[in-house]
């Protein structure tokens, strides 16, 4: 399945919640309806009376609880991908098994999730109610179709027009660990698996910026170790770079490249959020930029917003390749449609093309 940016929507997003508690529905409709351009169609107590409404009601996105009776929201979910694809929020708990459930979603073909809170005052309400707004209204501009992202034929060779940008030169040592950093978003997990099943380079180490809940990054990390053959983990203020090796920023903290006395290594610290995110991937591209900008790739991948874009930029005014993901294969085209606005991209590619392409470039084949 892919999923691609659809045009802008000229009527309301028609939303479909599903949720076991009656309760939660109601809330949810409450403030899904302050927004003009949200149309809450409905709710459903389980799968059996979602199915029902969806036939009726023809939602254009569904919010979907994990844990539901007679039949719980994964097995629905892949059932609903498989016979009507459709964007799908999924409303996790703030529990380690939630977060498993909320990945499994997302590996499933939900484009989204949030996490059920209980706002304490009104300004955390409105928080709340902003987010889930948004992550709805955002879902309402993706279209879901049952095909996957092309391979597309000449990619690889037209990517080694770079082949300068990441060959060593007298300032990058043939034995030098390359640096690959990449940024993702909405529809990051699915596009990093891709990425990561495909990607065949030595000598290179794995800088990954996803926006994502501090509590859902441990699992995601060990998701992404299990897709790849390098060693992927969290990352640590002081850990040194090493070839084979992937880092993934924490939930909450940005990550940055350093150099000191000629050796790379983190920083992981909770400074001020940059476009509005927390890692920021514009945070990490400027610090590769910096510390590593000879040999080093930048990849923008799949998401909303424009995060990335001006980071991707600097990475490639300072010498490093840059690389993004092509409008049809992204889920959403925000942040490297803006960074091929900008002109930040070096080369714009399928999703299936970007690793292949970047293995053959490193290896030597194309």
């Amino acid at each position: 399945m892919n999923t691609q940016f659809a045009p802008s929507f000229a009527n309301r997003v028609k939303v479909l919640i599903v949720d076991d508690s009656e309760a939660l529905c109601r809330f949810l409709q409450k403030i899904m309806s302050r927004d003009p351009e949200v149309d809450v169609v409905g709710y459903a107590l389980d799968a059996y009376e979602a199915r029902d409404k969806i036939k009726q009601l023809q939602p254009d996105v569904i919010t979907l609880d994990v844990e539901m009776p007679k039949m719980d929201g994964l097995t629905f979910l892949r059932n609903l991908m498989r016979l009507r694809p459709m964007p799908v929020v999924m409303i996790s708990s703030l529990t380690a098994a939630g977060a498993e459930v909320t990945l499994d979603a997302l590996d499933a073909g939900a484009v989204d999730f949030m996490v059920k809170r209980h706002p304490t005052s009104e300004k955390e309400l409105d928080l709340y109610a902003w987010e889930i707004v948004r992550r709805v209204k955002q879902a309402g501009q993706i279209k879901l179709t049952n095909t996957a992202p092309v391979l597309a034929s000449g990619a690889a060779k037209r990517l080694s027009a770079y082949r300068s940008k990441v060959m060593p030169t007298e300032s990058a040592s043939a034995d030098a660990v390359r640096v690959i950093a990449v940024g993702s978003s909405t529809g990051g997990p699915e596009a990093l698996k891709h990425f990561l099943k495909d990607l065949n380079v030595s000598n290179c180490a794995i800088l990954f910026a996803q926006h994502m809940p501090d509590r859902f990054m441990k699992s995601f990390a060990n998701r992404l170790n299990s897709w790849s053959s390098f060693d992927i983990s969290l990352a640590n203020s002081g850990d040194k770079i090493e070839a084979g090796r992937g880092y993934l920023a924490q939930g909450d903290h940005h990550l940055e490249l350093t150099r000191r006395a000629g050796e790379l290594s983190l920083l992981s610290r909770q400074t001020d959020p940059v476009c509005g995110h927390r890692p920021s991937v514009d945070v990490l591209f400027k610090s590769v930029a910096k510390a590593a900008p000879v040999g080093s790739i930048g990849v923008l991948l799949t998401g909303m917003g424009d995060d990335g874009a001006s980071g991707l930029k600097e990475m490639k005014e300072a010498g490093s390749l840059t690389i993004i993901q092509d409008e049809k294969s992204s889920a959403v085209w925000g942040m490297p449609g803006r960074a091929y606005e900008m002109g930040a991209a070096d080369s714009v590619l399928p999703l299936l093309q970007i690793s292949p392409s970047i293995s053959g470039l490193l290896n030597r084949v194309v």
